[in-house]
């Protein structure tokens, strides 16, 4: 299992940075667009869709809600303070606000969200369409300025999401002793949030001594915390819904990895609240 996990992460590492920075902005957004038609499919098993068809409906049905949501914009305008992107990025943050309520009330929380179909699709919509626009919305950061500054900026907060990841693996697997959530993710300790949160924090001060973000390091700290914060959220969200689903993985897409959900969680959470901080809140344009 770890051979297998290595072996794809060292594949998709690359090709995610190449994605990031070979990609013209319609190529990212189309490449990205798939990736949640991908995530949607299999959220179609935490909302309850048991039949195939049901879920590929799901996932084509998402593709193209994102598409006419996308062709709605100007040609090559994708500015932040379109509705689209606003809206969505401000429906992320009130959802990961909801989604923490939840898993901190689980599982008493599911007793009103679990016979609801319905409720769990939305759950889906405001999970998935906001880290679409967010993936979008931080790749044309500063575009016509310099093509590259947004590309930066997404390997940032990935770079910030793996920190956190890692770290509390490794932490928690040496340390771990009080567990963090138990009801939600039996396996995830403090030692592992706390040990996470302190490779995040190194990390991305290596990371800013050399990549050309510009911006002010009050503004930098907040959201990065905060972004670090929702990543744990969105992966322990997920883990909530795979534990009222009764099972291990969304998916078996990526060798070792499980599926695509199981990949993208954390940054389901991370990406359209840092694009929020930095793009509405402290208003970075």
């Amino acid at each position: 299992m770890l051979k297998s996990r290595l072996i794809t992460a060292f594949i998709l590492i690359p090709l995610v940075i190449a994605a990031l920075f070979w990609l013209p902005p319609s190529g990212f957004a189309i490449a990205t667009l798939v990736v949640c038609m991908l995530a949607a499919w299999e959220w179609g098993q935490l909302a309850g869709f048991t039949s195939r068809l049901q879920r590929i409906w799901l996932a084509v049905l998402c593709g193209l809600l994102l598409a006419v949501m996308l062709f709605t914009l100007p040609p090559y305008q994708y500015a932040v303070q379109l509705p689209q992107f606003s809206g969505s990025l401000w429906a992320a943050l009130g959802w990961w606000i909801v989604a923490l309520l939840l898993v901190l009330t689980y599982p008493g929380s599911a007793s009103f969200w679990r016979q609801s179909r319905a409720l769990r699709l939305l759950f889906g919509v405001l999970t998935i369409v906001p880290f679409f626009f967010g993936m979008v919305a931080l790749r044309q950061y500063h575009y016509s300025a310099d093509h590259f500054a947004g590309a930066w900026w997404l390997l940032y907060v990935m770079v910030l999401v793996w920190g956190a990841d890692s770290g509390a693996y490794m932490f928690g697997r040496l340390f771990g002793k009080h567990k963090l959530a138990p009801k939600v993710s039996p396996g995830k300790t403090w030692e592992g949030f706390f040990g996470g949160l302190v490779t995040a924090a190194l990390i991305a001060w290596l990371f800013g001594l050399w990549a050309p973000l510009t911006v002010a390091p009050g503004t930098l700290l907040i959201s990065s915390i905060v972004a670090t914060l929702a990543s744990v959220l969105g992966d322990l969200t997920e883990s909530m819904f795979k534990r009222e689903a009764g099972i291990k993985d969304s998916g078996h897409l990526i060798p070792g990895h499980g599926g695509i959900l199981d990949r993208i969680d954390s940054l389901t959470a991370a990406v359209p609240v840092f694009a929020c901080l930095l793009l509405l809140v402290f208003r970075t344009l």
